[in-house]
């Protein structure tokens, strides 16, 4: 596995472009992002990793391999690649999140606002 310093300028500003790529998905799929803020940075951070290591922002809970048709390329289970088809075709008007835990309906997050508050009170 390829090393990365997360501390490095190169990733910072990596991060901070995903940060505006996850921004720019929410806004144009009407999602937010689920209520957890530790797995929203956590995602997100893998977001920004698998785009430096790989050339893309694969889904950071799904391995990377390489592609035996493509040298020098990359392939992840279902080609889960942000915003991945499953997300956006199934796991999210089915459940109201994806599997990652960071993009949900704003009715989900809703919920998951309330149970926080109940758990809180």
């Amino acid at each position: 596995m390829q090393q990365l310093d997360m501390n490095s300028q190169t990733f910072k500003d990596e991060l901070a472009k995903t940060e505006k790529f996850t921004d720019k998905v929410c806004e144009s799929k009407g999602w937010v992002y689920a209520a957890n803020e530790d797995v929203n940075e956590g995602v997100i951070m893998g977001l920004a990793r698998h785009k430096l290591l790989y050339g893309k922002r694969f889904c950071p809970c799904f391995m990377v391999e390489p592609d035996p048709q493509k040298e020098g390329k990359f392939k992840s289970t279902d080609d889960r690649i942000c915003p991945c088809k499953p997300a956006i075709e199934k796991e999210i008007p089915q459940t109201g999140i994806c599997h990652c835990q960071l993009f949900c309906t704003p009715a989900y997050r809703q919920n998951q606002d309330k149970e926080i508050a109940a758990k809180n009170a």
